[in-house]
């Protein structure tokens, strides 16, 4: 169907609300109406996420809904005749709370019970819900980290994951089969409460949640004599982290938590952060001029959704910085690998999991402590995915999880990234160092000295819209094709295409299989330990670039990936014809 046959069976349709008509009706430039329509808001791996607004590429509450009836569809014909119940969660943005609202009741309207918070809760908590709750699915309303314009809507498993590929492709085939919006079904509030398939849920599950975040502390001696001597400064960015962070730090002894009040209050616009993100050092402004008078141990943040999170020490000329998530990776993984071994509880089988594109130290740490390493593909999904994966075979023990975006996880009871965990370890590993008189800056450079001085970078390439596509997949197209034997005088040993499921080795000419989902990755291996990957994001109109070195001196990584970056971002100027 042309974008423009779309574009009138919305104004005609008898479900679609007056409003939403005039704001179709107002559009006067033809490119934006396009993309509006020329495709429907495509749920994957990642849900849905999109910039709010009319039309069938956007985020609004009839994709919401109609997302909704193909999820409750899939539900009925995977669990038959079974009682059925799903977990409902939202953060602060504008809009979650009524697309929350619009999804429980077509889940009650298909006769499935809902679990829906009270009011907005982390990410995480949504995880936890899923699996506490024994629910068969879950969905939570975010967009993560994306500016005020965008929404999105995440789908979970019975394992308290977000679903994979195979059973989004499932997803994905029943929202489709949906021609028209008087296919979805939908029902009053007041009825669904007194049906009893709408139940609201809180302070029961907070609580639940909370003591298992706490049982998570390695080292209690310390915590419990030491917590109060830590001087914390922590941002919520206007999100959903405020209470249950600040719950569990206090919960836990830590007395000297300072909240910036100007972002403390859920806001969907973001006024003090036009990108809500705790990976820009903008975001820290706040932050940093408290820290003038508090003179704080640590700074941190979490995203709006509170699965990320992202901290600010000074480094060793007094000056403010941000931990990468990469170098925030490494140290939890250093920090829980040598805690589990002073108290010799570090298991034989145990494992840690790191994604494709993130630092290849956490390797290298690993093996120094005789811990296995999995490198899974981009997105907490796979993390979660091996963590059910462990629990079945029961032949490995997951010890810590991490990707680059700032997202990690300890425990199982969790099934995403966890920055409500992530804040009380970064904050126990913050006093362990204290007390030997470091910070976590002093902490990097040791574990540099170590392990060598690793050095990683992202370039996102925005590419909005039907061109956009086309210009990342004739991108991806050149570099699988074209790309040369050697990067500045260093020859490439290994190509991984993951979108044939293939490792080349370009030195010996063998190829072995890559026993992950197919997915349009490219990952380029360099015989310096150096290597990059790009891919198009799942959840924004980006084309992602990750590389990394590794050098002898801070110095000498920096000018490593200077030259490299600049080499890189020569050839992806040139496959875009530029």
């Amino acid at each position: 169907m042309r974008y423009t046959e779309k574009y009138e069976k919305w104004l005609n349709s008898e479900i679609i609300d007056e409003n939403t008509k005039e704001e179709l009706r107002n559009i006067d430039n033809e490119k934006e109406l396009e993309d509006r329509f020329y495709k429907d808001l495509e749920f994957g791996t990642g849900g849905l996420r999109g910039k709010m607004g009319a039309g069938a590429n956007r985020m609004n509450i009839y994709t919401v809904k109609k997302t909704t009836q193909g999820f409750a569809q899939y539900l009925l014909d995977k669990y038959k005749n079974e009682e059925i119940s799903v977990a409902i969660a939202y953060d602060s943005r504008n809009m979650s709370q009524e697309f929350a609202k619009e999804a429980a009741l077509t889940l009650c309207a298909n006769k499935i019970k809902v679990n829906l918070f009270e009011s907005l809760r982390p990410t995480p908590m949504l995880s936890y819900a899923v699996r506490k709750l024994k629910c068969e699915g879950g969905i939570v309303i975010t967009a993560s980290h994306n500016p005020k314009e965008y929404n999105g809507y995440k789908v979970y498993g019975e394992d308290g994951g977000q679903v994979t590929d195979k059973y989004a492709e499932k997803i994905t085939s029943f929202i489709e089969k949906i021609e028209d919006f008087c296919e979805i079904k939908t029902m009053e509030i007041e009825e669904a409460k007194a049906s009893g398939y709408l139940n609201i849920i809180g302070e029961e599950i907070d609580k639940a949640y909370i003591d298992s975040v706490k049982s998570l502390v390695i080292r209690e001696e310390l915590v419990s004599k030491y917590a109060e001597e830590l001087n914390i400064i922590y941002t919520p960015i206007h999100g959903s982290g405020n209470v249950p962070v600040r719950r569990v730090l206090t919960e836990l002894g830590y007395k000297n938590l300072y909240v910036v009040k100007e972002q403390e209050k859920p806001d969907g616009n973001f006024p003090t952060a036009e990108y809500p993100n705790p990976e820009e050092p903008k975001v820290f402004k706040l932050a940093l001029k408290m820290a003038e008078n508090i003179k704080p141990d640590i700074i941190f943040g979490t995203d709006p959704d509170c699965d990320r999170i992202g901290a600010v020490v000074k480094d060793e000329k007094g000056e403010y910085k941000v931990i990468s998530g990469n170098m925030m990776g490494v140290l939890l993984t250093h920090y829980i690998l040598l805690s589990l071994k002073e108290k010799d509880k570090l298991p034989s089988n145990g494992v840690v999991i790191k994604t494709i594109v993130t630092t290849e130290m956490a390797s290298k740490i690993a093996d120094k402590f005789d811990v296995e390493i999995i490198n899974v593909l981009t997105g907490f999904k796979y993390i979660g995915e091996k963590i059910k994966e462990f629990e079945e075979t029961q032949d490995k023990q997951y010890l810590f999880g991490f990707e680059e975006s700032y997202g990690y996880l300890a425990g199982t009871f969790v099934r995403d990234k966890d920055a409500v965990i992530a804040s009380m370890l970064i904050c126990e590993m913050a006093l362990y160092y204290k007390k030997k008189g470091m910070n976590l800056y002093n902490a990097i450079m040791e574990l540099y000295k170590e392990y060598g001085y690793y050095k990683e970078e992202l370039v996102s390439i925005k590419l909005e819209g039907k061109e956009g596509k086309e210009k990342i997949d004739k991108i991806l197209e050149h570099l699988r094709h074209s790309m040369k034997v050697e990067i500045n005088a260093v020859k490439i040993i290994k190509k991984q295409d993951y979108n044939i499921s293939k490792e080349k080795d370009l030195i010996n000419l063998t190829e072995k299989e890559i026993k992950l989902p197919k997915s349009n990755v490219l990952k380029f291996i360099l015989e310096d330990g150096s290597y990059f990957v790009v891919r198009p994001s799942g959840t924004e109109p980006k084309m992602k670039i990750y590389m990394g070195v590794v050098g002898n001196s801070v110095k000498d990584s920096e000018e490593k990936m200077r030259k490299f970056k600049e080499y890189i971002l020569n050839v992806v100027n040139i496959a875009c014809g530029e």
